[in-house]
């Protein structure tokens, strides 16, 4: 396998991974309700109010606000519901770096500035609305660990655009009729 196909190889499946889990944290924002009544209900199976009592107090007062909210004013909780499709949306745009890394480099740099927005947000806003400070760092967790598979991403897709031949030769290409312009010459073999 040729270095640039190694390289190609490798972004993709790391953006398949950062996708996934995009996908599944925007998912998970839609049934809350339910699924804070399994935490609850999983964290007493486990002790938890023993070993973690203010965890458990956390979620037990969360799961009250929900159901209070569920019950009353479920139009609150279509605000989660877009933030859910929000995640899926953005899950979307990544299919650009998927299919042409170099050309789409800048939705992986969005990406990550996104991920580095996640630590202000959650040190700004927790305290307002009265989120624990070890929940906002659950929160940050996500834009920590989110930037990293696109950091490794942006490498390859930099090291993929250094063997990639000049811009003369890539338009020569496009005006061939080559597919998908530069990365036609990813796609195939080079020629001996």
């Amino acid at each position: 396998m040729s270095d640039r196909a190694a390289l190609l190889k490798g972004a993709r499946a790391w953006l398949a991974l950062f996708v996934v889990c995009l996908v599944l944290s925007g998912v998970t924002a839609f049934p809350l309700v339910q699924e804070l009544r399994w935490a609850e209900d999983l964290m007493r199976s486990l002790s938890a109010p023993e070993h973690l009592p203010g965890a458990m107090d956390w979620i037990t007062r969360v799961r009250d606000g929900l159901d209070t909210a569920d019950a009353r004013y479920p139009f609150l909780l279509y605000g989660t519901d877009w933030l859910a499709f929000a995640h899926l949306v953005i899950a979307v745009a990544f299919y650009g770096p998927y299919r042409d890394p170099v050309r789409n480099i800048w939705v992986v740099e969005f990406g990550m500035i996104a991920c580095a927005g996640v630590v202000p947000l959650a040190l700004v806003c927790g305290p307002i609305r009265g989120i624990p400070f070890w929940w906002s760092v659950i929160d940050m967790a996500f834009g920590v660990f989110g930037v990293i598979p696109l950091y490794v991403v942006r490498r390859r897709i930099k090291r993929l655009e250094a063997l990639l031949p000049s811009a003369g030769t890539t338009a020569a290409m496009a005006g061939s009729g080559a597919k998908d312009g530069v990365f036609a010459a990813v796609d195939r073999p080079a020629a001996p």
